[in-house]
């Protein structure tokens, strides 16, 4: 008997056309939906849909709405979550492969939305927009909007969806096979759901000017690297975030969160320096890390820079770091700053884990930090008409070492929690100073009020030896009234 196949909820096989890949998939993920709520949640819940546990999620595919001007708008779907007397409702546009949302039609959506009282339109695609912005420009949605235009990429979806299943968990168990059957269609090729593997059109050729120094000026071209390389930053991101279950991010500066200041940013780098970089942040880890493509050079670098710990000096701080990486590559650069030092000293893993003194200047003992870099060649192969997957390539291999072997090895130095200390108690209470006598001309005005040190049938030198903690603190008194 030939090998059996299993059967699936959701069956790749029978997929003809772009048509039908579209409408297999919306229907597919949105009935899942409607029934795993951990996922909406995920999903929807920073969109201003209902965070509650029991909300009512519903979905609807091909909803057809009429205009105002009489033109019928047909939706690809329809999300509604519910809760006590608050309704959060979605209109759904989807793309798949290689095709590209439109703003004309994201334009009709969104009077649509506004004519059944819907919040928002959600598109879902393979694009990934520059600056967490929606990646379709045109779109007829003002700040100050009721109705709301927001994307979500089906790397995003399928991130999600792995973080929901594998590392947060789905306590019902039939939901949470339900959710792995969506993660196993949308896996596979034939769901149209595609891995970031394309540069661009004008790739081979910003790439060759700017090796050759003749790239002077910015140009379309170079708006269209510099977004693509933001895409592919944004889906090392949720690559690692479906695959350690945090919350990995894509920095950016406050003025780059704007998506025409970033793209000037990155213009402005490549005419500049030839280089396109990004800094990514994996929460607890010692360091955020840099990716920088040097396509002068042909090579990708990742960096990290590492607090030294405060309590040990240069050797100390430096067998602190070699320990953590053992298995790390041999040729990574070890940049050892001293404190106040501006250069650093420089010396491969190899040559610092077998002499640690090669990274300490010369009448130095003490460093700041390190910095770490990992150095590898750009690739340059190309297939499938002209796509750039060789470079794609090797900047997710340059990446996912530089984590694995390297920035997750390494614990954060943190300081030791203080120490309480006993106070030794003495032996006897500290004795007063003995106080002198009277004199004849310290005699009080008749008829003033005898003075304890005068009226106790005790005296002061008495109180002062052998007496108790109250007749210390009574005399002490005394000599504070008689004084005044």
């Amino acid at each position: 008997m030939k090998e059996m196949q299993r059967a699936r909820l959701i069956p790749v096989s029978g997929i003809n056309g772009q048509a039908e890949a579209e409408q297999r998939a919306t229907s597919a993920l949105l009935a899942v939906i409607s029934i795993v709520r951990d996922f909406s949640h995920e999903l929807f819940g920073d969109l201003g849909a209902s965070s509650a546990a029991k909300a009512q999620v519903s979905t609807f595919i091909e909803v057809e709405i009429k205009l105002a001007t009489g033109e019928k708008v047909r939706a690809d779907g329809l999300i509604r979550i519910s809760y006590g007397k608050t309704e959060w409702v979605a209109l759904v546009e989807v793309k798949t492969g290689n095709a590209t949302l439109e703003a004309d039609q994201l334009n009709k959506y969104l009077l649509a939305a506004r004519e059944v009282g819907a919040d928002c339109v959600v598109s879902i695609s393979n694009e990934v927009g520059i600056a967490g912005d929606h990646p379709t420009e045109g779109l007829n949605v003002r700040s100050n909007s009721k109705i709301k235009a927001h994307h979500l990429s089906w790397s995003r979806l399928l991130a999600t969806a792995v973080q929901c299943k594998v590392h947060a968990g789905v306590d019902d168990p039939e939901q949470s096979w339900i959710l792995a059957e969506l993660i196993r269609y949308l896996e596979h090729p034939a769901s149209g759901v595609t891995e970031f593997d394309d540069m661009g059109q004008h790739w081979t050729e910003v790439r060759d000017e700017i090796r050759k120094g003749t790239m002077t000026r910015a140009t379309d071209a170079l708006d269209e690297i510099a977004t693509k390389w933001d895409e592919l930053n944004r889906h090392l991101t949720l690559r690692l975030s479906a695959q350690t279950g945090a919350n990995v991010r894509h920095l950016l500066s406050r003025s780059e969160k704007d998506q025409k200041t970033r793209l000037r940013s990155l213009r402005t780098q490549l005419l500049d320096d030839g280089c396109l970089s990004s800094e990514i942040r994996v929460p607890n880890t010692a360091s955020d890390v840099q990716i920088t493509a040097n396509l002068r050079t042909g090579q990708i670098a990742t960096e990290a820079n590492i607090q030294a710990p405060r309590n040990k000096g240069g050797r100390g701080s430096i067998g602190w770091l070699t320990r953590q990486l053992r298995d790390a590559p041999v040729d990574l650069s070890i940049e050892a700053f001293a404190k106040n030092a501006r250069t650093p000293v420089i010396a491969s893993l190899a040559d610092a884990a077998n002499d640690p003194n090669t990274l300490l200047a010369e009448g130095q003992n003490d460093i700041s930090r390190f910095r770490l870099v990992s150095y590898r060649e750009a690739g340059k192969s190309r297939r499938n008409g002209g796509r750039s997957v060789g470079f794609i390539d090797s900047v997710n291999n340059a990446f996912d070492e530089f984590y694995q072997l390297v920035v997750q090895q390494i614990t954060p130095w943190t300081p030791t929690a203080p120490k309480v200390k006993q106070i030794e108690p003495q032996d006897s209470f500290p004795q007063p100073e003995p106080q002198r006598a009277r004199r004849s001309t310290d005699r009080q005005p008749e008829g003033a009020p005898r003075s304890e040190e005068t009226s106790s049938p005790r005296s002061t030198a008495d109180r002062a030896v052998g007496g108790t903690l109250a007749d210390h603190i009574e005399m002490l008194h005394s000599n504070s009234v008689a004084s005044d």
